[in-house]
């Protein structure tokens, strides 16, 4: 964490100092805003947290709740998600509280005797194997409290108006009128571009005339928060149960006591018409034992339940209008699944993360409209893969004992996909942000359009080991890491003509690090690294003070033993990797090649119009 650099502070180094609509920042609804947030679940409050990093412009959020959430449904934060909590700034604070699976067990009927189960496999869960983030439980409602305290924290003080019903909106051809009731009655909101984070039955959905295509699978279930008395030995350990009576996936949560079960209530009939969502929280409780038998749980407390049918649903169009976008879904807005594979929640902040720093860039100067058709184009291929992804874990989990085969098969399956449930598969395809022809045998491990990998390095101003990618903040800046061949000169070279480029597309008045956060790895020792180009050495802040903390050395030291050159597959020769503002990977480039650094931008900002405040 960086600070100081404003002159000294003796608070809280997470609150920043409020800048632009951040200060004075008016309690009434303002008339016209920049963008208007619809819905505070995870996406919209990710993309508030994201848009006070924007203080030049005007964000608001508007939520029909009174007041926080209170309970939230969705639980599991995967590997991905933490990674962006620390660039939000929590990562450490949520992990502290939340329960962290280390383990999953499957059970089966016992072939000696089928109406009682048994341990039939324990299998490490795969968070620490492909990241160094966990993979956690903990209440959504936890989650966005975080996101409302950076949002509240950040320079544009972006708190909830809280009370406020979206009632529909028209698009015009420069801005949207979005019809809202407050407590003072019915009046009309002028927003620039408008983000429907409001849910499953979004209504800023049925305004731009978008439809949900898919179907129910006709199977239900019932899902209890529990704390309970229970002479099952793994329940504080994540569980798929296959029983003769059906299924259970059993998950437990944070604080040591509670768990979350998914119990199988079978499938619906086609004449149901929704009954089944109507089935008594003693009823599931009842078929919960019958799965669990020999063993059996004392419920003592049932701290929210729901009962619902499988669906797989994702929107046929994520914007109003894909040439010219005025108005984006995100989240369950846009693609509805089951909850038991843990992706709901995280995918839907991906939206946001993916939205923020785009429509900020836009608004400020920084980049073209253009550049908000990526936003359907990169999203949506997203939520097909999820759907898809979801409806045959479903149906795995579904099965009875006499449909399987293998009994091992559910476990193989968890663990070989396990890269897509953690997050990391995600891949965009060649657009405006992201290189169709990038020199990727230069860094083979940083795959263009995949998420930034983050390594451990040593930081070369005070021989620190830290870990690359969590020095970069959702503060809506490019990284640009380059990574230094073994003499050094090519570097040299291209730090000088690097230098230019982000100048030129510095907004005046603003520090060289406003747009572009440009760091150098070398591949020696952290003690042998003395020439520093002073790209790499800029000065911050209204006092102008150099920053120490952009220079990094990859061989290992006494506080590492990894070597990113070699775990990355960096050439010898060197390789700048181009970052976006969400942590994926735009373009891989030769040191030797500044050139092809300006090429791509130029296809990605447009000139400057005012200096950004840091």
């Amino acid at each position: 964490m960086q600070f100081h650099h404003h002159g000294y502070v003796s608070g809280d180094p997470r609150v920043q100092n409020a800048a632009g609509t951040g200060l004075d920042r008016p309690e009434r609804l303002p008339d016209e805003v920049d963008v208007l947030i619809v819905g505070s679940g995870p996406a919209g409050m990710l993309l508030a947290a994201q848009m006070s990093q924007f203080p030049q412009l005007t964000t608001r959020l508007i939520e029909k709740r009174e007041g926080r959430l209170p309970l939230g449904q969705a639980d599991g934060i995967q590997p991905r998600s933490v990674e962006t909590f620390q660039a939000f700034g929590f990562a450490d604070r949520i992990t502290a509280e939340a329960y962290n699976i280390g383990w999953m067990n499957f059970w089966a009927p016992n072939p000696e005797n089928p109406d009682e189960i048994v341990r039939t496999t324990r299998t490490e869960d795969y968070g620490f194997k492909i990241s160094e983030f966990p993979h956690l439980i903990v209440n959504q409602a936890r989650v966005l409290d975080y996101f409302a305290e950076a949002a509240a924290d950040g320079p544009a003080r972006i708190r909830p108006d809280y009370g406020v019903e979206f009632l529909g909106l028209e698009v015009r051809d420069d801005h949207v009128e979005v019809r809202v009731r407050t407590a003072e009655g019915e009046r009309t909101i002028q927003a620039k571009y408008v983000a429907g984070c409001d849910g499953a039955r979004s209504g800023v959905r049925q305004a731009i005339g978008r439809t949900h295509v898919g179907a129910a699978a006709r199977h239900a279930w019932g899902v209890m928060d529990v704390l309970v008395e229970t002479d099952f030995p793994d329940w504080r350990i994540k569980c798929a149960i296959n029983a003769a009576a059906g299924n259970i996936l059993h998950i437990p949560r944070e604080g040591g006591y509670l768990s979350r079960m998914y119990i199988d209530l079978g499938e619906v009939a086609a004449d149901d018409d929704h009954r089944v969502r109507q089935t008594p929280i003693d009823e599931v409780i009842r078929r919960a034992n019958e799965i669990l038998h020999p063993y059996s749980i004392d419920v003592k407390q049932v701290a929210w339940h729901s009962v619902y049918e499988v669906g797989h649903r994702v929107t046929d169009q994520f914007v109003d209008d894909l040439d010219s976008p005025r108005v984006f879904l995100t989240g369950d807005a846009c693609h509805t699944h089951s909850a038991k594979a843990g992706q709901g929640m995280n995918v839907s902040m991906q939206d946001g993360f993916n939205l923020g720093w785009k429509l900020g860039h836009v608004l400020t100067g920084l980049a073209s409209a253009d550049l908000l058709r990526t936003y359907d184009d990169e999203r949506r291929p997203v939520a097909q893969q999820l759907i898809d992804f979801d409806r045959e874990w479903s149906s795995l989990m579904a099965r009875k004992p006499g449909e399987i085969t293998d009994p091992a098969e559910l476990s193989t399956y968890y663990l070989a996909t396990a890269e897509f449930p953690s997050g990391f598969m995600t891949h965009y395809g060649p657009s405006a942000v992201t290189a169709d022809a990038p020199a990727q045998e230069l860094a083979s491990g940083f795959p263009v359009g995949k998420r930034f990998k983050s390594v451990e390095v040593v930081r070369v101003c005070d021989g620190n080991a830290v870990h690359l990618g969590h020095h970069a903040r959702a503060d809506g800046r490019w990284r640009v890491y380059a990574f230094a061949d073994a003499e050094g000169s090519a570097l040299r070279e291209w730090a000088t003509a690097a230098r230019e480029i982000v100048e030129r597309l510095t907004p005046a008045g603003a520090d060289l690090d406003a747009v572009f956060d440009v760091k150098a790895v070398f591949p020696g020792r952290w003690e042998d690294v003395v020439d520093v180009p002073d790209l790499f050495r800029p000065r911050s802040g209204p006092l102008g003070l150099t920053d120490w903390e952009k220079v990094f050395a990859a061989a290992p030291s006494a506080w590492t033993s990894a070597a990113i050159f070699a775990e990355r597959g960096i050439a010898a020769e060197g390789a700048v990797v181009v970052v976006r503002p969400d942590q994926y990977v735009a373009q891989v480039l030769p040191l030797t090649d500044p050139a092809g650094l300006e090429r791509f931008f130029a296809g990605v900002m447009a000139q400057p119009a005012e200096a950004v405040a840091r």
